[in-house]
């Protein structure tokens, strides 16, 4: 699938911009993986994937404990989407193949 390997993603945020790491792997419509973070990493959960639409969830304790819903398409060597935080609303994120 166009989604499965490693990304490298900047996501804005209200504390400004922020670097993560991303690797997915697709099964079906089923989308697993690790998300990392200032030297953190941790699986992503109830991830899925339609085509080029993707969306995937994962829960962070740095700054504070969050849940942060990803959603985006794939196209090519880039994805790019929204993150919602929660209360704070949703803000977008960019990034590219590894």
């Amino acid at each position: 699938m166009a989604v499965d390997g490693n990304w490298n993603l900047t996501m804005t945020t209200p504390m400004g911009e922020r670097k993560a790491t991303l690797s997915l792997t697709s099964t079906g419509g089923t989308l697993t993986g690790t998300q990392g973070a200032d030297g953190n990493s941790t699986d992503i959960f109830d991830g899925t994937v339609n085509g080029d639409s993707v969306a995937w969830k994962v829960s962070i304790t740095n700054p504070m404990p969050l849940t942060l819903e990803f959603s985006g398409q794939v196209s090519g060597d880039g994805i790019s989407g929204e993150m919602g935080i929660g209360p704070m609303g949703s803000f977008p994120f960019t990034g590219t193949r590894a």
